[in-house]
């Protein structure tokens, strides 16, 4: 078994398990795919059967097509999703996908548009990690200053190296690195009192409870993103960054493009958006272009229509745009 890709989700979200596993397909991976959920699954995903290789109950797996095989595993945890990736990789690392030689987390609102040969390539530079849109956050800012405060208190040392804040959507880790996930996991279980719990997430739309009393500098206010960039300075060995182009933050080599915040590609309405002068996004257009094969979860006609919209709202923007 030579590398995995994992992803979380829940909800609607699964239009865009659907997306990036054909984008995966399209650019090259061949393998397993570990979507762990909560709730039920999706139409598309019912033609899944019983997996009794994994000792993980209720566990199903899907055939795409040749080469592509999704797992789906139920998930029995209070933690919001964003907190869970590090147990996640770990409980897979030690179960369905031991022996692997690669793991990679991919947020399922990311669809891949680099060859994956580039992705194997670049986890053997070190810990593969893509620069986040608000980005960059210098030395001593209160935000890395209060990390280190919070962590010292249980004798973990933080180490600046550079003013790179990384996303936690993507993350690749090659076998001789994977010790980091075991660190990014206890870093976020001491994270867990000062945000209320690891329930809670940034994510949710609103800021957790304890931030409140505080500043606006609160230490973690990007909850699990936040401890994954103190993890950053607290492992000694390397990480390979990414700048903001990898995930469509700005122009450049996109690799991942990352629909952050609530507009995700497959309930945004562009054309209403357009009028308000919101323009589509590279990740819009490249949803609509990998929801076909050979995953489809839309009817053509559909399809079509969206790309249609897409086009006239770029069109739109062309002469009408808040930026």
């Amino acid at each position: 078994m030579q590398s995995v890709v994992c992803t979380l989700f829940e909800g609607e979200y699964h239009y865009g398990v659907a997306a990036l596993t054909n984008s995966l397909y399209r650019r090259g991976f061949r393998g397993s795919i570990y979507a762990g959920y909560r709730g039920k699954l999706s139409s598309w995903c019912l033609n899944s059967t019983e997996n009794t290789l994994f000792d993980w109950p209720n566990s199903t797996s899907l055939e795409v097509i040749e080469g592509i095989i999704i797992h789906f595993l139920p998930l029995d945890t209070g933690y919001h999703m964003a907190n869970y990736k590090p147990d996640f990789m770990l409980s897979l690392l030690n179960g369905p996908a031991s022996g692997t030689q690669e793991i990679y987390y991919i947020d399922c609102d990311i669809v891949v548009t680099a060859p994956w040969s580039f992705f194997k390539d670049w986890t053997d530079c070190g810990i593969a990690l893509c620069e986040d849109s608000n980005s960059p956050l210098a030395k001593f800012h209160p935000r890395r200053v209060g990390w280190r405060n919070h962590y010292e208190k249980d004798n973990i040392i933080l180490n600046f190296k550079n003013d790179i804040y990384v996303n936690g959507g993507f993350i690749g880790i090659n076998a001789k690195h994977f010790d980091f996930i075991n660190q990014w996991r206890t870093l976020q279980e001491l994270m867990g009192p000062l945000i209320g719990g690891l329930d809670r997430s940034s994510l949710k739309g609103s800021i957790p409870k304890p931030a409140v009393l505080q500043n606006k500098f609160f230490a973690f206010e990007k909850t699990d993103q936040d401890a994954l960039n103190a993890t950053v300075e607290a492992w000694n060995g390397p990480i390979s960054y990414i700048g903001k182009e990898g995930m469509g933050f700005k122009p450049g080599n996109l690799m991942l493009p990352h629909a952050i915040g609530r507009a995700k590609p497959w309930k945004t309405k562009y054309f209403r958006k357009s009028i308000f002068g919101v323009t589509p996004r590279v990740v819009d257009k490249v949803y609509w272009k990998s929801v076909s094969y050979p995953i489809k979860v839309y009817p053509d006609r559909y399809i079509a229509w969206k790309k249609t919209e897409l086009a006239l709202a770029a069109f739109i923007g062309r002469f009408y745009s808040r930026s």
